[in-house]
């Protein structure tokens, strides 16, 4: 029986550029390699130990990659690489354009704009992806193409219990990148609601009861079930709070996810705090905190969308180029 085909992953992670690109890229890697492909990513995962654990963990050879476009496909080729993933924002436009030039077939994850790369298939998972005009080429859009890790797909959200005070998670990416846990925790503290919380900081800081700090965690897919209120940012754990259907109350730490927090926000489907803790962001929480039916509507509503076969979607259609 012939080897499945070697799929590389050109994405980086750290403290700088947060963990998502990876997280995606590791569950589609999951899905690929009990198909039987050979998964291998190439890049560098810095100041995260989380993140580096997330290989590790799952067996994953990471390799470091050169800049240039010649070198990681000439990397590419020493490798044997039947397809290459591409999933990164500062990678150089013509990335893409130069590993086809050798034969290698091309998937781009891309947030909306492709960056100037050319590829043979492109996936933007973003709610509402699918109803906007791509200006590039073939792309799965859309959240039927949302890719989630095993931790995730084998998790169900805990029953409810309205008449407890709320357990609220707050979280913004594997790194935190902007350091803005701690206002927001604060954020949560002047609502003067009742309520419990387990804030995930890289950078421990100090918080009083009820309010307990713990570095990034595995257990973030069952603290996410557990919890009956999740403040974030709109950046890729979005897709998965909604798959397990947990009300969200969302901010933003970068640009880019402005179309992600405008679109969901604007279905209902979460709770817009806008980009800082404010008055009106106070405002909101205290709502969300004081009434059960309120919060609850933002996860049914969500409930739905993301039905969790996104990644064997990509997987068919990737795997089909290499063929």
């Amino acid at each position: 029986m012939s080897a499945g085909p070697r799929v590389g992953f050109r994405c980086d992670a750290g403290a700088g550029s947060g963990v998502g690109h990876l997280v995606r890229c590791v569950a589609l890697a999951e899905e690929l390699r009990s198909r039987g492909a050979r998964p291998v990513f190439l890049g560098a995962v810095r100041d995260s130990p989380w993140a580096l654990a997330q290989l590790r963990e799952r067996v994953l050879p990471l390799t470091p990659a050169p800049e240039s476009p010649a070198a990681l496909a000439a990397l590419a080729r020493a490798l044997r690489l039947d397809a290459v993933v591409l999933d990164s924002y500062d990678l150089p436009p013509g990335t893409g354009e130069e590993l086809r030039r050798h034969g290698l077939p091309v998937l781009a994850v891309v947030d909306g704009d492709p960056l100037g790369q050319h590829a043979d298939l492109y996936l933007d998972q973003n709610l509402g992806a699918e109803l906007r005009p791509f200006p590039a080429g073939p792309v799965l859009a859309g959240a039927r193409y949302v890719l989630l890790r095993d931790s995730v797909r084998r998790r169900a959200r805990a029953p409810r219990r309205p008449d407890r005070v709320p357990d609220v998670l707050c979280f913004f990416g594997g790194t935190d990148a902007a350091g803005v846990a701690p206002a927001w925790a604060e954020a949560l503290r002047a609502t003067g609601v009742p309520f419990t919380a387990t804030v995930i900081s890289p950078a421990p800081f100090a918080a009083e009861s009820p309010i307990t700090v713990i570095p990034p965690t595995d257990r973030l897919p069952e603290l996410m079930a557990a919890a009956d209120l999740v403040v974030t940012a709109a950046g890729s754990a979005i897709w998965e709070l909604l798959y397990l259907g947990v009300p969200t109350a969302l901010s933003w730490v970068a640009d880019n996810q402005l179309i992600g927090y405008d679109e969901l926000v604007g279905r209902g489907v979460a709770a817009g705090l806008g980009g800082a803790p404010g008055p009106e962001a106070v405002a909101v929480l205290a709502r969300l905190l004081s009434d059960p039916a309120a919060r609850e509507e933002h996860g049914r509503r969500g409930g739905g969308l993301v039905d969790g076969r996104g990644r064997e979607r990509v997987a068919d259609a990737l795997l089909a180029l290499v063929r």
